[in-house]
């Protein structure tokens, strides 16, 4: 049977599709700035969001998006001053976000087990048109953001103090990552859930850059491991009936730990597949030199 002939089941493939495509293109400059577990932070920040929006009986993924955007920013700023050091402003950002969030929903009229669960783990197979059209305006700006200003965000996460030196607006390109990073872990609350968010970021970059050299070619692999993943992922969770998103996190892990002992395996054979013989001429072409003067 086809399962893609279900229009929910058409809904959840293209809502994975582009959280497939975004996240690595995002995490890759997460990674290069070795702040990989900025997207678990966020997401115990947008499970306050999600609170406040039941608790008032608002859209849970706008309120999401606003308080998610705000902490992003929070952190980035404390970050920028250095008063408080990066790994300490995340502590803050995962404890305090999850205590508010299960609080406010605890508080909420609707505060049942099952809903918690759609938003930590994901439920893509509920996504609506209304829940795809807005993960879809959101990824295609965040992936436009991504890769228009790729060379300058590169600069920056690679060395704020030359980027600031070359005239670029360093303080607006990290607020716009702290943005964008927070939209990002929002918009695929339905597709990988909260607590998995960051793993869709992380993840394929890391495979990525095992085969790949250059930026531009580890952001590009990055984002096919992220697209197959999420291909994948639906279709294996619609037949053996798993959970799409974490389905998706762990062909993701399978991918990255298939391509680690691929490329081992691989740097065992070429070495064992180097000439012995040309490496024993090597080491016996100084004592032959050595003979040979002592001939002359």
């Amino acid at each position: 049977m086809d399962l893609f002939q279900y229009d929910f089941m058409v809904r959840a493939l293209t809502g994975a599709l582009i959280i497939g495509l975004v996240a690595p293109a995002l995490g890759i400059y997460l990674v290069q700035r070795r702040m990989s577990l900025i997207g678990d932070g966020i997401g115990h920040v947008a499970l306050t969001g999600v609170g406040v929006g039941l608790l008032l009986h608002q859209s849970p993924v706008l309120t999401a998006v606003v308080v998610s955007v705000i902490g992003a920013i929070g952190v980035e700023l404390v970050r920028e001053r250095g008063r408080t050091s990066g790994d300490l402003a995340l502590a803050l950002l995962f404890y305090g976000g999850i205590a508010g969030g299960v609080v406010l929903v605890g508080l909420s009229d609707d505060s049942s087990n099952a809903n918690l669960m759609q938003f930590l783990f994901g439920s893509l197979t509920t996504t609506s048109r209304q829940d795809l059209t807005v993960i879809a305006v959101l990824g295609v700006a965040v992936l436009a953001a991504m890769l228009g200003l790729r060379q300058a965000l590169f600069a920056v996460c690679n060395d704020e103090e030359y980027a600031r030196v070359s005239g670029l607006p360093v303080r607006t390109l990290n607020l716009l990552m702290a943005v964008t990073t927070a939209v990002t872990v929002t918009i695929a609350m339905r597709t990988v859930g909260l607590l998995l968010v960051s793993a869709l970021m992380v993840v394929p970059v890391a495979a990525a850059q095992q085969v790949t050299r250059g930026f531009a070619s580890t952001m590009a692999a990055a984002m096919a491991i992220g697209v197959g993943a999420a291909a994948a992922g639906v279709t294996l969770a619609g037949e053996v009936d798993t959970a799409p998103g974490a389905t998706i996190v762990i062909l993701a892990i399978a991918v990255f730990l298939a391509i680690t002992v691929g490329t081992a395996a691989w740097r065992v054979v070429r070495r064992r597949a180097s000439p012995a013989p040309q490496r024993a001429t090597a080491q016996l072409e100084p004592a032959e030199v050595v003979l040979r003067a002592e001939a002359r």
